[in-house]
């Protein structure tokens, strides 16, 4: 299969992850403990705050290859810690388009434990978004006629939309369900001429955290996603490894995302049918209020753009710590 059509597919395959996206797109960096990147209803919901910052390359090489950056910060607010407000803030590249924006959140976390050392919440979170949209046209100038394509200027537009999400902790167990992009706004610069715009995302997510032989910790959880314009669906499944040393606590996991929906191609005359997947392992160090990790996505299957994977570097920090943890098996909110 030649190089051109190799990647015509894998962009089909991809745009099941960008399609319908307006904001920050859903990899598996919520697993480098930022969980609030995705979640609203995270916000303040640990004992500490969290900034977190992430930078992620897609394709080293190649020219106008997809990155993202995003920095957060969330905190609970108040003695009882109730409620958490976050900030999100992101600049997201890929070849001619790109997007920048912000979000802006506010949780409130309902406890029905006896005491402030057994977990038991129920958080509820609202994060408002301002996107701006940007496709560079500068480089169409003298292309063939496209009634979509100005050429030669930069097309912008602004959006605003809303995230919502629920999670609830107990003891061990976590789960979380989120709707991203809940108002169906129109985007001038990539829906003329189409009746819908409906960039809605469903997520839930769920786990448990496990043993405590040898200071080990084993963290299962899987992640699912629907889309609604576009009815696709994809799922996460996911295990980490926590281990607790003298200086903090070293982790690492192995993510692995299957999409239920694919497309076909043309292999040497044979029709065939490919699924996105891919694999991301990921290690991590969280020493003192300080916290790294690096992850690094691998796309399976025979259509690929290359063999380079996708790397995410995450650092974090913890401020404003309260002094008392709750007395579970939780790394999320301890």
């Amino acid at each position: 299969m030649n190089l051109k059509k190799s990647y015509y597919i894998l962009v089909l395959l991809l745009a099941q992850f960008t399609y319908s996206q307006e904001g920050i797109a859903v990899y598996s960096d919520y697993l480098s403990d930022n969980y609030y990147l995705i979640h609203p209803s995270m916000a303040g919901a640990a004992n500490c705050g969290k900034i977190r910052i992430t930078g992620r390359q897609q394709w080293f090489g190649q020219d106008d290859a997809p990155a993202l950056q995003t920095v957060s910060f969330n905190t609970s607010l108040g003695q009882d810690a109730t409620s958490g407000i976050g900030i999100i803030l992101f600049n997201d590249k890929n070849g001619y388009h790109s997007q920048k924006g912000a979000k802006l959140t506010y949780a409130h976390h309902l406890r029905f434990s006896r005491t402030t050392v057994d977990l038991n919440q129920l958080s509820f979170g609202l994060s408002t978004a301002f996107v701006q949209s940007t496709l560079d046209e500068t480089q169409f100038i003298g292309q063939p006629f496209d009634p979509f394509v100005f050429g030669g200027i930069y097309q912008k537009d602004a959006y605003f939309n809303i995230d919502l999400g629920v999670s609830y902790h107990y003891l061990d167990f976590f789960t979380h369900f989120t709707i991203k992009n809940f108002l169906a706004n129109r985007r001038e610069i990539y829906t003329e001429g189409f009746e819908s715009d409906n960039l809605s995302k469903y997520l839930w997510s769920a786990g448990a955290v496990l043993g405590n032989e040898n200071n080990l910790l084993f963290e299962p959880s899987f992640m699912f996603q629907y889309t609604s314009e576009t009815k696709e669906k994809a799922l996460d499944l996911n295990l980490k490894v926590y281990k607790e040393l003298d200086f903090g606590r070293l982790w690492g996991g192995l993510s692995y995302r299957r999409s239920f929906d694919g497309a076909q191609f043309n292999n040497d005359g044979s029709i065939e049918d490919q699924k996105l997947q891919w694999i991301t392992p990921i290690i991590g160090l969280n020493y003192d209020q300080f916290m790294f990790s690096y992850t690094y996505s691998h796309i399976m299957g025979d259509v690929k753009f290359d063999n380079g994977g996708f790397h995410q570097i995450t650092l974090g920090i913890n401020v404003f710590c309260r002094d008392k943890k709750w007395d579970c098996n939780c790394p999320a909110v301890n």
